[in-house]
């Protein structure tokens, strides 16, 4: 489904990519873990059309989207959720949601959409009428992720949905997203840790310093403590 090759890319003159290749196949859950820093937001943003890579290649079922606009490669089916809690604060947050469903398709199925994610998000439903800077960060997070589903989207991104959350927040952030997997969407994710991701991932690659040093079965990888402790401390 989607296919990046031999990508280099970063901002100025410091390079943070090395050539990197990877793929997420139809259905397929995979997992970037790496430190603070290493590249894998910047991977992302190639993905999304928001960073040009130099050199290399990203297909999504066999079109090229490097060159494309951010909002082409949405209307392809790649929705991108990045890190920290980006809401429209002065928006309610049945508001927000439908923001999602901004094009024509997502739009004429909207209250499906709607019943979708309080299904995974109930507490997003009680604060329907809400405004969005009334909200936790955990909830804002939450409203985040339902956003991005309420589009037509095929393929998932989601960058450090732990990211500055509350441990048992946590835990509810991502058995909405193991539920998500459940229902086939293909979902890339990128994480610092591997705590939360066992039971979801199918395959995991492993960054340092802008280049993959490990890629496998999401059971081997995550049951090596020793690898795991030489990347990711």
């Amino acid at each position: 489904m989607l296919r990046v090759s031999d990508v280099s890319a970063g901002y100025g003159a410091a390079q943070v990519l090395h050539g990197v290749s990877m793929h997420v196949d139809a259905g397929e859950s995979v997992v970037l873990l790496g430190p603070n820093g290493h590249g894998k937001t910047t991977l992302l943003r190639v993905i999304s059309g928001l960073v040009r890579p130099s050199g290399g290649s990203v297909q999504f079922e066999g079109e090229e989207l490097v060159g494309r606009k951010p909002e082409e490669i949405v209307a392809a089916g790649i929705v991108h959720i990045p890190q920290g809690d980006l809401v429209f604060p002065m928006m309610t947050v049945r508001d927000n949601l439908l923001m999602g469903a901004y094009r024509r398709g997502a739009w004429k199925v909207r209250k499906d959409g709607l019943d979708r994610v309080y299904a995974l998000f109930p507490r997003l439903q009680e604060r329907g009428g809400q405004l969005a800077r009334s909200l936790s960060g955990g909830e804002r997070r939450m409203l985040a992720i339902g956003r991005g589903l309420m589009g037509d989207v095929r393929l998932l991104i989601v960058d450090e949905p732990s990211l500055g959350l509350a441990p048992q927040v946590i835990e509810d952030v991502y058995a909405a997203i193991k539920a998500i997997t459940r229902d086939g969407l293909s979902l890339l994710l990128v994480d610092e840790s591997a705590n939360h991701v066992e039971g979801m991932a199918d395959r995991v690659y492993l960054m340092e310093t802008g280049e993959f040093r490990r890629e496998g079965n999401a059971a081997e990888l995550l049951g090596d403590e020793a690898l795991l402790s030489t990347y990711l401390g």
